[in-house]
């Protein structure tokens, strides 16, 4: 994608591959769009490879309703006007800022520095100011701006934020008396079926309040976080309805107007929407985003092992049913839960195959399949400081392993990236700021 900056600082949105800046047009003056590539893999679980970017939500605390709509109240389902008109005042735009290393500008054999903007969605989960985001959307920042539907622009506390599901909450902390506030209903996500029609509204490419509309093309997929490319978002909701850069955190409704998950990635080989978008579901934003507005952070449970589902071949190597079930141990983390509980990890042949190690057949006497099914078990139901009861094949012989669950790592901050030159162009050294130009922040 190509830029779109004429003056000022540069505005950016969603999404980047790893360590690759891709840029896409927008049509607000000074304003590009970013995008984040997800990373392919997952300490538990491990994920096939794909092309995911990250894109855009959240919602009000309450008591969860059945998302088809089966509330007290017996709501009627709505018509997609309907639907907007009763929803677009609660979804607003969030503006926060990062660094923007830029390689080719070079000052005194830095590179340039320059802060940029980056875009997103939101929506108010309660009355008193609080909104449901993406952490990618907030950024490092601690404090943002948020544009209401009314044009009127306020100024935001992060209060919490939860990198590995990719959620964030924050607070306007400006006077809004006079606002018409209205936080929407979260539904149930355990109650979603594909087929089901669904709504996006958010803010892609800067175009606010934009609503786009699908089914929910599938449930139960698996997104790596995009802060550490090592864990795993469970139970995500994969949908057709249009998602794209400025979206994040905008909310995905069901025809009730309830919020049923929070936008925040597409999959894609060439950076526009393909068709394949995914929320991060409204169960997740209702058991987390409480205690991030308590504590400011939320502690996920931490197994702390690599596994790979059960293949028929990986099974006959050792020496079980074609189509045994489970999940084999390739690898356990020092000092983790698995550790202290004595899980033992299989040793790979010259053809990359596991030989050997523990296979996992059940959590809590719950039949594992595969690696998804322990994530979305250990995510759904688990704390940190539980026990859980692993049930093991373990060279032919069933053995139950308990152990107590450990909070994750904290994420890993990311490098800065080392200052260079160019070679072919040898920098004056310690060359003066001609008075009367504005200095580029950052470089003396």
């Amino acid at each position: 994608m190509s830029g779109g900056s004429t003056s000022g600082k540069n505005v950016k949105k969603g999404f980047t591959k790893k360590n690759t800046v891709v840029f896409a047009t927008v049509v607000t003056v000074s304003i590009v769009s970013i995008f984040y590539l997800l990373s392919p893999c997952a300490v538990m679980p491990c994920v096939s490879a794909v092309n995911i970017i990250h894109s855009a939500s959240a919602q009000r605390q309450n008591q969860l309703v059945d998302s088809n709509g089966q509330s007290s109240s017996q709501q009627p389902r709505l018509t997609l006007p309907q639907l907007y008109k009763q929803t677009q005042d609660s979804v607003v735009e969030i503006q926060s800022t990062a660094a923007n290393p830029d390689s080719y500008i070079i000052i005194n054999g830095v590179p340039s520095n320059e802060n940029t903007t980056m875009l997103g969605s939101g929506f108010f989960y309660d009355d008193s100011g609080r909104i449901v985001t993406n952490a990618h959307v907030v950024g490092e920042d601690h404090v943002v701006h948020v544009t209401l539907t009314d044009g009127n622009i306020y100024t935001a506390k992060v209060v919490g934020k939860d990198p590995y599901n990719d959620l964030a909450v924050v607070q306007i902390i400006d006077n809004f008396t006079g606002e018409k506030i209205i936080p929407l209903q979260l539904g149930d996500s355990s109650h979603l079926e594909v087929g089901q029609s669904v709504a996006a509204i958010g803010n892609p490419f800067g175009l606010e309040d934009t609503i786009t509309s699908g089914i929910i093309s599938q449930l139960g997929r698996s997104l790596v976080d995009e802060e550490t490319g090592r864990f795993s978002i469970p139970d995500v909701i994969q949908t057709s309805a249009a998602i794209n850069p400025g979206n994040s955190g905008g909310p995905l409704l069901n025809m009730f107007g309830q919020v049923i998950g929070m936008n925040t990635a597409i999959k894609t080989d060439t950076g526009n929407f393909a068709g394949i978008g995914y929320a991060i579901p409204s169960n997740q934003i209702a058991r987390i985003v409480p205690i991030l507005i308590k504590d400011g952070t939320y502690k996920h449970p931490w197994l702390g092992i690599v596994g790979r589902s059960l293949t028929p071949d990986i099974a006959l190597v050792n020496g079980l049913a074609r189509n045994f079930k489970g999940v084999v141990v390739e690898k356990v983390s020092t000092d983790s839960s698995a550790s202290k509980a004595g899980l033992e990890a299989a040793t790979d042949d010259q053809d990359g195959m596991p030989h050997g190690g523990d296979i996992i057949v059940s959590v809590d006497r719950h039949p594992v399949k595969s690696v998804y099914d322990i994530l979305s078990y250990l995510d759904d139901n688990k704390s940190v400081g539980d026990t859980m009861i692993l049930g093991i094949d373990r060279d032919g012989k069933m053995i139950d392993v308990t152990m107590t669950l450990q909070a994750r790592p904290p994420p890993v901050s990311p490098t800065p990236p080392t200052p260079t030159s160019s070679p072919d162009f040898p920098q004056i050294p310690s060359f003066p700021q001609i008075p009367g130009f504005p200095q580029i922040p950052n470089f003396p």
